[in-house]
């Protein structure tokens, strides 16, 4: 079922509450707006701190998915100290 929304003398509207609250947009978040074959698609954004940023980037997050994957599968080791890891290593 459709909702509506008016468009104010500023150009503005109002997201109602149910669709706020399902895209998890809350107030003063940052919405990008792409036209798409005549729509105007909302999309929720947020701020990352530049100190943040690498976390987020493509090859980053690549990494990120295979550590977890390694994770899963336990392809891990735990060492009791620096020397042990040392060992491994070689």
């Amino acid at each position: 079922m459709p909702t509506y929304s008016k468009v104010t003398r500023h150009g503005q509207i109002t997201l109602p509450a149910p669709i706020r609250k399902k895209l998890g947009i809350e107030e003063g978040d940052l919405v990008e707006i792409e036209l798409i074959d005549e729509k105007a698609v909302l999309i929720p954004k947020r701020l990352v701190d530049k100190s943040q940023a690498y976390f987020w980037t493509k090859r980053w997050q690549e990494g990120e998915r295979e550590a977890d994957e390694d994770i899963r599968a336990g392809r891990v080791k735990a060492f009791d100290s620096v020397g042990e890891l040392a060992e491994d290593l070689q």
